[in-house]
């Protein structure tokens, strides 16, 4: 990996975008991501965008416009390759060095005083106004485990004298899931159904999931693959990622407590995955690097997990807020309630960990392709990213402000979760939110 800071790093930078420059908001010029979107009760096609304050700039009428003329063919072919179709695949099949010419001519046609704001103004459309479409083709989902506050709390549920499982500090865990049902923020879907047992109980039973929950999960896109038989090395590992999302990645704990020994998750997590519609880059979060740390009396990574990079900037530092709201809060008027904040560097493996280990043993990935990190939890009780944890397994119930207390999710909640980087003298990088509602299960 190499971490660099470039002009469009310039905390100083402004938009002639006025919502981009205001305190606390999460889309200045310095961010810029990614997604896919259309007016909201249009039947254009869903086509590329970025986000700029409270507004989105539309990267085909921008094109169109003129104003990315001059810029070099690197640009050229990336402003090109974003506005060829309906999602990001094609841009995400380019270079880092693609991603970021297109970036740089970005922040520049973004910035105050630039030559062709007249041009640009009539392609901006409110993100207030806008409907989101996945930002990719997703072909494959692959869902790791990389928290160990999560596997440790988690583990203590059921084997209290041995939480972790052996291998979970030698090599990243994880298994394929499901791409067909992620969907993007403001998903809907039923209370799955399937078979569970009772712990006193002698047969299973089939019905609606009872003990719903939600993931706190960083979303991983990666960009250029590599060719079956390839491994990604980890000093490459990042070029060949496109950015990053946030990602509920949503569970029936009661039907996984059934089905998942000895092969794993099944239906307990393939009816519904949500992700934030925008993409925020690794560039864009360059400043917000921190050191990755093993501790002495751990096994340390092999050589094909580790790298002096890595040790030194492998960490993101972005925070991670889960919030509620529950049917009656929402017809009261209530705000969602925060359940918890936790962040990305506390995770045990790391972003380019996930991609070495993916393709060690020669696996392709392709652009496109998602990788999550699972549920992140930090090291105290209110930063854990589930409620299996919040709730110590259903044994202490949250309490809400209304006088609602929630073991797992019940028909009506609405999980938002919100993920943004900020330093001291850094404007706030945000990922804006992804929020997901349950409805309750079909009929059996």
């Amino acid at each position: 990996m190499s971490i660099s800071l470039n002009e469009t790093h310039d905390p100083a930078l402004q938009s002639w975008v006025a919502s981009a420059n205001r305190d606390g908001c999460g889309f200045p010029v310095q961010n810029l991501p990614y997604g896919i979107f259309r007016r909201k009760g249009d039947d254009e096609d869903f086509r590329a965008g970025v986000a700029i304050g409270d507004q989105i700039l539309d990267l085909r009428a921008a094109f169109e416009s003129g104003a990315f003329g001059g810029f070099g063919e690197i640009t050229h072919k990336a402003i090109v390759a974003a506005t060829s179709g309906s999602n990001l695949n094609p841009l995400m099949e380019l270079d880092a060095a693609s991603w970021s010419a297109l970036r740089l001519a970005l922040s520049t046609l973004l910035r105050e005083e630039a030559v062709h704001q007249s041009q640009l103004e009539s392609c901006l459309v409110p993100q207030a106004e806008a409907e989101h479409a996945l930002p990719a083709q997703i072909g494959d989902y692959t869902d790791f485990y990389t928290s160990i506050h999560h596997a440790t709390a988690v583990g203590k549920l059921f084997r209290p004298d041995s939480p972790l499982l052996p291998n979970y500090k030698w090599l990243p865990i994880g298994y394929h899931g499901r791409s067909s049902s992620i969907a993007v923020s403001g998903q809907q879907f039923r209370r799955p159904l399937g078979q569970t047992k009772a712990p006193t109980s002698d047969t299973p039973v089939f019905g609606p999931c009872k003990r719903l929950d939600y993931e706190m999960e960083v979303g991983v896109f990666m960009g250029k693959g590599n060719a079956l038989g390839d491994a990604i090395a980890i000093g490459q590992a990042e070029s060949h990622v496109f950015g990053l999302c946030l990602l509920n990645d949503w569970s029936a704990r009661d039907v996984q407590a059934w089905e998942y020994q000895p092969l794993g998750p099944f239906l307990a997590k393939n009816f519904a995955s949500t992700i934030s519609p925008w993409i925020v880059t690794l560039e864009a979060l360059a400043p917000y690097r921190s050191a990755w740390t093993r501790d002495a009396a751990d096994p340390q990574p092999m050589a094909y997990l580790d790298s002096v990079d890595l040790r030194d900037s492998g960490a993101f530092d972005v925070q991670l807020e889960v919030l509620l709201q529950t049917r009656a809060m929402r017809a009261a008027g209530i705000a969602p309630q925060r359940l918890s904040l936790g962040n990305f560097r506390d995770a045990y493996w790391t972003v380019p960990q996930l991609v070495a280990h993916h393709t060690v043993g020669g696996c392709n990935l392709r652009a496109g392709d998602l990788l999550g990190s699972g549920t992140l939890s930090g090291p105290t009780p209110d930063s854990a990213g589930s409620l299996l944890e919040l709730t110590a397994g259903g044994k202490h119930p949250v309490h809400l402000a209304d006088g609602e207390t929630r073991i797992f999710i019940e028909d009506g909640d609405t999980v938002v979760m919100r993920g943004w980087a900020a330093r001291d003298g850094l404007p706030r990088i945000g990922f804006g939110e992804v929020t997901g509602t349950v409805l309750p299960a079909r009929s059996i």
